[in-house]
């Protein structure tokens, strides 16, 4: 079983940046998918961002798009997400996710370990 642990989270005015990070108990997450989520309060958790086991593809929800970006580092057993220009919009609670074989990026019942999410707080 592979532990999740998001990072990072916290309270920022709208404009600001903050970085995410979800690091993995175990060397196995170089070969996951990662994936980034969030729920906002009194909204279904929804897809924000992905990234294949290499690094070498990504994905975005329109929404988060060229805001966003999201990264790894299998070194460190880390998965990142930097978030930029943030709004209120993008207040939730955000989660990492890995899925061990490649299935829909934003389908979240294919993804296979979860995190315990980190809080994100757009505010002025």
């Amino acid at each position: 079983q592979v532990q999740l642990v998001e990072s990072g989270g916290g309270l920022v005015q709208p404009g600001g940046s903050l970085r995410l990070s979800c690091v993995a108990s175990k060397r196995t997450f170089s070969s996951y998918h990662m994936g980034w989520f969030r729920q906002a309060p009194g909204k279904e958790r929804e897809f924000v961002a992905s990234i294949t086991w290499n690094g070498a593809s990504t994905a975005y929800a329109d929404s988060v798009k060229g805001r966003f970006t999201i990264s790894r580092d299998n070194g460190k057993n880390t998965a990142y997400l930097q978030m930029n220009n943030l709004k209120v919009e993008d207040t939730a609670v955000y989660y990492c996710a890995g899925q061990v074989a490649m299935g829909g990026v934003a389908i979240q019942p294919e993804y296979d370990y979860w995190g315990q999410g980190t809080r994100v707080t757009v505010s002025s």
